[in-house]
């Protein structure tokens, strides 16, 4: 296979300061792509500020001999996506890359999930993910090329105490990613997402030590590099990784089991449950048009 690189490409970079973020940074970059590197450069729980995480990795890809440029806007601000667009353009002619990495913890049982602790969190990555993508899709359908990630995350599609705030966010952006790759088909505007698993400042005092030193984001790097790339075709793919393991992630549905043309009783349901519920014959569905075509077979 020849060698994938992305000489003439433009990718933003969110939260490129540190972690995974850095990583994709430098990797694009090494492999020729012009590199706006994004970073608010604040604390793990969005407080604080500082121009030096972006500065820090836009030195270390030109020491490199890449190119690159600092972004300091935060995602959660309308203006903020506005202006990495803008300036990336303004900067190296267009935009072709978007990875939408970003992100902010603030844990806490449900019990003690106050709205300061649930609205920052949606406003970072769900919110966020939305006011840069919408200037780069825009630009991207224009010219007709686009690559998108969005971050998703195990607790977005599996669940995790303490994370009601953060696994809501999250599986929101893969409900994002499966109508925008509707959107962008005809444009070759390509949008997947990524539920890494990785050693970074966000998940340091989540793992047990032992296994926190097997997570470099180093392997997840090689993933989103090639869906970053010309050569991948998939769109509307969830993809999972970490330590070297690659998976694909679905949301599938099964036959079922049609209950009649009349409306039913709770007890019918109940009936019939075990069979509703059993992972057989499974399928997926392509956009929610689909979806109705299932259900209205019955009727046919």
């Amino acid at each position: 296979m020849e060698k994938i690189d992305f000489k003439g490409r433009v990718a933003i970079v969110t939260g490129a300061g540190g972690g995974l973020g850095r990583t994709y940074a430098i990797e694009l970059a090494k492999r020729g792509a012009k590199v706006l590197v994004n970073d608010f450069g604040g604390s793990r729980d969005g407080s604080g500020g500082s121009s030096a995480m972006a500065d820090n990795v836009v030195k270390e890809i030109k020491a490199l001999g890449g190119e690159a440029a600092a972004n300091y806007d935060g995602v959660h601000l309308k203006e903020g996506g506005e202006n990495m667009v803008r300036q990336a353009i303004q900067a190296f002619g267009k935009v072709d890359i978007l990875i939408n990495n970003a992100g902010i913890l603030r844990d806490k049982s449900f019990t003690k999930m106050e709205e300061d602790l649930w609205d920052p969190v949606l406003q970072v990555h769900l919110k966020g993910a939305y006011n840069v993508t919408k200037p780069a899709f825009l630009h991207m359908r224009e010219n007709g090329y686009g690559r998108i990630v969005m971050t998703t995350s195990g607790t977005g599609l599996f669940g995790n105490f303490g994370q009601t705030n953060y696994g809501a966010a999250k599986l929101g952006l893969v409900g994002f990613m499966n109508s925008l790759r509707i959107e962008g088909a005809k444009y070759n505007v390509k949008t997947n997402a990524l539920a890494p698993v990785a050693a970074t400042r966000l998940t340091e005092d989540i793992m047990p030590p032992d296994v926190y030193k097997k997570l470099s984001p180093e392997f997840v790097t090689p993933v989103v590099l090639y869906l970053c790339s010309e050569a991948c075709q998939a769109s509307g793919m969830t993809v999972c990784t970490g330590a070297g393991l690659v998976q694909r992630a679905s949301i599938l549905v099964n036959d079922g089991v049609f209950l009649g043309k009349d409306p039913t009783t709770p007890e019918k349901v109940a009936e019939n449950w075990a069979k509703i519920t059993e992972l057989s014959n499974l399928k997926e569905m392509d956009g929610v048009m689909a979806q109705s075509i299932e259900i209205m077979k019955h009727y046919a």
